[in-house]
């Protein structure tokens, strides 16, 4: 029945994704997948694709959309959740919405405010009253219907519409679609409508980049065993050791894609749905880690670095750390690499060359010295970095969604702490402190290893608290006019002052990776293994010396719906590297968010392939995000990469397996799609590389047909 709706044009699918998903927080990667694999699914049921991306009601909406939505294809974009702003009223309804690469694409927000109207004289009158644009354009939206609960529009609905087609003293009301919307709004408005630069910040429910950790955790550990599973079987393939696991690899994807639905990742659906979540989670993660083991056994055995970047770390092998090297994008043996800079410990200062890191009675962290940069100090006098706060956290409306600016005003701090040298070099040093925090008990671990500057902090809680939010605090020695934050395919850069309503209102902001404050020549990046919430600002110590503080919210125990959110153990991980810029703040993010896989041998000089990377790029500033075999079965491989820095640049694409030729597609893996024209990067390719010309933050996708013997 719906097919036949659907082909006599009386139901229009709207989306394109598999999930309304949450807007912020799910990977780069995953919001591709999100519009491929539902574009695909409209397709193949619905006989079309959707023409537009429809998310009403997600939580904000990251800057790099307008570029995903536009290469899979899409032509408007329309959401409504900006409506529930606490602090500033969103100035447009109906505009152009720019990413962080320059795309635009057709947004519209219905000025009635509901995404559920019953098409009453009030949402009406609401929605003609408080039209921006009114005068420049006449035409609005309003989403009608029980949506929420899925009943859709009543008769009662479409009568009071037949009524109100052409009624005095009423605006017009014409039932269409979506799609008959914007087309006649481009044509009446789009040459001289208004444009938004950067992301669609939601001024409410900042709370959900925390809420239900055990989701934030177990998505980014998805996201991270599907990347490795993708990389490592494709190397399978490619090398003739064995099949592409078609099945496995599209379900995990769609449950992965399905849990990222908009109040399941954020934490913010009843108890029982995030107990029925975490079990779900538990064997998508058992399967994927099975499915990863196995790629890597074909292969020989050895290290996975599915990063895009070249690893020098410190890895255990049977107990015994090693430092080892392992290409970008590769799996099999690493090289031993010889100790250069050996970790030293006096008392509870720890050092490696690179940097001196020295922990206060309760595990924080009282100095830290850059000496790559001159014996540069990271800290301001008399503040701490790693310093963990418990704050009270009862913000005034929604318990699970909203997490308020007071909150961070009073804080208890660690109580009885003891701390202690677990481990002492030279290629790894350990410092161990235990103490209570509230009503929770924890164990806070700082690891300072060999050949890196990162200073590695682990949280260890057994959290047992009621309205109370757990944040790490790092104060840094500089006058940041702005942060940097990765996001989806690239960063965005925040101020870091409160001059106006709309930066005050941003008191809690999403980053994924990692999060950079500097100033000119210096700068330091505090990055993260899955902690999604942070917030940024300036103040001044007793002296005057300049402070950029930026915090990581770790966890919240809100009593709505779901009493016991987050109460037993928890793992948090994140690091500091002083003297990074956004180059080594990438890689480092990578190097936390996405852990290396597999074992190292017993003893040097393993029967394991020595590892060499299965596509890499030859400058910097392009980050290759993911390497896998094309969907529609054709055994071609398709390599997706972006430019990272913001900048253009021309860069070179080398596969370590034979191509037959390299073409360029749009997200959905078509060649000949309208969504490329005017943006195609390959320039030329030689028979052995593929030669791009990337503008700022441009995601390009490549299909790769190989060559067979």
């Amino acid at each position: 029945r719906i097919r036949k709706a659907v082909a006599a044009g009386t139901w229009e699918p709207v989306g394109g994704q598999w999930v309304e998903a949450d807007g912020v927080m799910p990977g780069g990667e995953s919001l591709v997948r999100q519009l491929l694999h539902g574009q695909r699914f409209f397709e193949g049921e619905l006989g079309r694709r959707c023409d537009g991306v429809w998310l009403p009601d997600s939580f904000g909406y990251t800057a790099a959309y307008p570029q995903i939505a536009k290469l899979a294809g899409a032509q408007w974009f329309l959401t409504q959740k900006l409506s529930w702003n606490d602090t500033n009223t969103f100035p447009h309804h109906t505009f152009w919405w720019e990413g962080i690469d320059g795309t635009r694409v057709l947004t519209h927000f219905p000025p009635a405010d509901t995404y559920e109207s019953k098409l009453g004289g009030a949402d009406l009158h609401r929605s003609a009253r408080q039209l921006a644009e009114k005068g420049r354009s006449r035409r609005a939206l309003v989403p009608f219907g029980y949506g929420d609960g899925g009943g859709g529009p009543t008769r009662e609905m479409l009568e009071r519409a037949r009524r109100l087609r052409s009624l005095e003293g009423s605006p017009r009301v014409r039932v269409g679609t979506a799609q008959s919307f914007f087309d006649e709004v481009r044509e009446e408005y789009a040459a001289s409508a208004p444009v938004w630069a950067g992301e669609l910040y939601l001024e409410l429910h900042r709370g959900t980049l925390t809420s239900q950790r055990a989701m934030k955790v177990a998505n980014r550990g998805c996201e991270t065993l599907l990347r490795q599973a993708e990389l490592a079987w494709t190397t399978v393939v490619v090398r003739g050791l064995g099949e592409w696991p078609t099945d496995r690899l599209r379900e995990a994807w769609q449950r992965v894609l399905l849990l990222q639905f908009h109040d399941i990742l954020p934490g913010s659906a009843i108890a029982w749905v995030h107990r029925e979540a975490r079990a779900d989670y538990e064997r998508l993660t058992t399967e994927l880690v099975a499915l990863v083991d196995e790629a890597v056994e074909l292969l020989g055995g050895g290290v996975l670095n599915a990063s895009p970047f070249p690893r020098t770390e410190v890895l255990d092998a049977g107990g015994e750390p090693r430092l080892v090297h392992v290409p970008a994008s590769s799996v099999g043996a690493p090289t031993e690499v010889p100790l250069a800079h050996p970790v030293t410990v006096d008392g509870r200062t720890l050092s490696n060359g690179l940097v001196t890191v020295t922990l206060a009675d309760d595990g924080s962290i009282e100095r830290l010295v850059d000496h790559v940069h001159g014996d540069r100090e990271a800290l301001p006098a008399g503040l701490r970095a790693a310093e963990l706060r418990l704050h009270p956290d009862v913000p005034a409306r929604w318990d699970a969604w909203d997490l308020d600016r007071p909150h961070s005003r009073t804080w208890t701090s660690p109580q009885d702490p003891a701390v202690e040298l677990v481990e002492s070099g030279p290629l790894r040093a350990v410092v161990e402190a235990r103490f209570t925090i509230g009503s929770s008990a924890v164990v806070q671990r700082t690891t300072l290893a060999a050949h890196s500057p990162r200073v590695d902090v682990e949280v260890r809680v057994d959290w047992r608290e009621s309205e109370r939010a757990l944040a790490a605090y790092v104060p840094v020695a500089v006058l940041a006019p702005h942060s940097s934050a990765e996001i989806q395919f690239g960063h965005v850069r925040r101020p870091t002052h409160e001059n106006t309503s709309w930066e005050h209102a941003r008191h809690e902001v999403m980053a994924q990776r990692w999060l950079h404050v500097g100033e000119e020549g210096w700068g330091l990046a505090v990055v993260n293994e899955s902690t999604y919430g942070h917030a940024v600002r300036r103040s001044a110590t007793d002296t005057g010396e300049p402070v950029t503080t930026v915090r990581l919210t770790l966890l919240r125990s809100p009593s709505y719906p779901d009493p016991d959110t987050d109460r037993g153990e928890h793992v948090v991980r994140f690091a500091i590297v002083p003297g990074a810029d956004v180059v080594s703040a990438q890689e480092h993010g990578y190097a936390v968010g996405l852990p290396m896989s597999g074992s190292l041998p017993s003893q040097p000089g393993s029967e394991a392939r020595v590892a060499e990377p299965l596509v890499e790029v030859d400058r910097p500033g392009a980050v290759v995000e993911a390497v896998k075999l094309a969907e529609d079965g054709s055994g071609d491989v398709v390599v997706r990469l972006y430019e990272s820095l913001g900048g253009r640049r021309s860069v070179g694409l080398r596969t370590s397996f034979a191509v037959t030729s390299v073409v360029e597609t749009d997200l959905l893996e078509d060649a000949g799609s309208a969504a490329l024209a005017g943006r195609r990067a390959l320039s030329g390719w030689d028979g052995e590389v593929a030669r791009l010309d990337l503008r700022a933050f441009q995601i390009v996708t490549l299909r790769l047909a190989r060559a067979h013997e």
